[in-house]
């Protein structure tokens, strides 16, 4: 059974097959706990975690992707002999573990700042969980200069191949008008099948994942000139800032294109959050597939049924489609909220039964 943790969880037909097959083994394999832990770990290394989407293979090693910055984390591995067994399912040269000498959680290590605050333009949507963790209050700072941002109508389409041929039409459309455009993507694997549709068509275009985060600098210079094609993670969503050329802004500007929602609003924001920006002129939109990771995990099933009777082939829809993400991605951080909150709970708990101490922000 598979949990949205990425989790393999045995079930006792499940214990009982590995009872039996590990019964010609001495050691480790005699602990019902050990062996069962070995097996639901290869069986999350096999079935959970996928190649360019949660790690990359570089140099032969296997570097972990961080899935809400699109960059790679090369001195991170994954605990408890998880690592390990990506590395043979990957056939590299096996690792040793490392030993964690202290953990602490994000809340309690931030709350121990004595004047915790920071800067964001996305901070809106979690006001309340600031206020609650660390007691802040957030205050929204108008822009300097009035947004000339346009979110055009949303498509969503039948199936996720349908999408890419749909992003590639709209992408080679637009920079045909001597226009930007910034493809966002969410995982290596997407941004490469669409830098490999528009190789075929004969579309230049530049391609931005944790493969190429060396040459960062260098796309993001290049990613204002008229007609300039960018597909990029969100490795190119978050501290980025696209300087326009003067034709391209005469054209329109950057033209912004989300192929699939997050779990949270806030991270969509920030990729639509690279065009029009200190009042240059922008266009974004989104265009998505029925089948994303988002509505397959966090969409009510009865919805689902509904929403693929209603997309044959490809839909626009400026309300009915945003009403229905803005449901689901509400579902997704309610959930994700509560982990944070149980998360936060149990640590409490842990340095209370450990004896530690030492001054601890509520």
């Amino acid at each position: 059974m598979l949990g949205e943790q990425r989790d393999v969880w045995l079930t006792m037909e499940g214990k009982q097959t590995v009872r039996q097959a590990g019964a010609g083994y001495g050691g480790l394999w005699l602990s019902p706990l050990w062996r069962e832990e070995f097996v639901q770990k290869a069986l999350s290394a096999i079935h959970c975690f996928q190649r360019d989407q949660h790690y990359i293979l570089a140099d032969g090693k296997v570097q972990i992707v961080d899935e809400s910055t699109g960059r790679v984390m090369p001195d991170r591995t994954w605990e408890r002999g998880l690592h390990q067994m990506i590395e043979s399912k990957e056939g590299c040269q096996i690792t040793g573990q490392r030993r964690t000498l202290a953990q602490i959680t994000y809340q309690r290590f931030f709350g121990r700042y004595l004047l915790p605050c920071g800067m964001t333009g996305t901070a809106q949507e979690v006001a309340a969980e600031m206020g609650r963790t660390y007691g802040l209050a957030v205050t929204r700072i108008p822009p300097h200069r009035p947004s000339r941002r346009t979110r055009l109508p949303d498509r969503v389409c039948a199936d996720s191949s349908l999408r890419w041929r749909e992003v590639a039409r709209r992408a080679r459309e637009v920079a045909a008008g001597g226009r930007p455009v910034l493809v966002g993507t969410r995982s290596v694997e997407a941004s490469e099948r669409l830098g490999a549709l528009l190789r075929e068509e004969g579309v230049e275009h530049t391609v931005l994942n944790a493969r190429q985060d060396k040459a960062e600098a260098e796309a993001v210079a290049l990613a204002g000139l008229p007609g300039r094609i960018t597909v990029a993670t969100n490795m190119a969503g978050r501290g980025t800032d696209i300087k326009l050329d003067p034709r391209a802004e005469q054209a329109g500007g950057l033209h912004v294109i989300l192929t699939e929602f997050h779990e949270s609003a806030r991270v969509d924001r920030q990729l639509f959050g690279r065009c029009a920006r200190q009042g240059d002129p922008g266009t974004t939109e989104a265009i998505v597939s029925v089948d994303d990771e988002l509505f397959r995990r966090f969409a009510p099933a009865a919805s689902r049924v509904l929403m693929k009777r209603l997309v044959s082939g490809m839909r626009t829809s400026r309300r009915w489609l945003r009403a229905w993400v803005t449901l689901v991605q509400q579902r997704a951080e309610r959930h994700y909220r509560a982990q944070r909150a149980a998360t936060q709970r149990q640590d409490s708990e842990w340095v209370r039964a450990l004896g530690f101490v030492g001054k601890t922000r509520k």
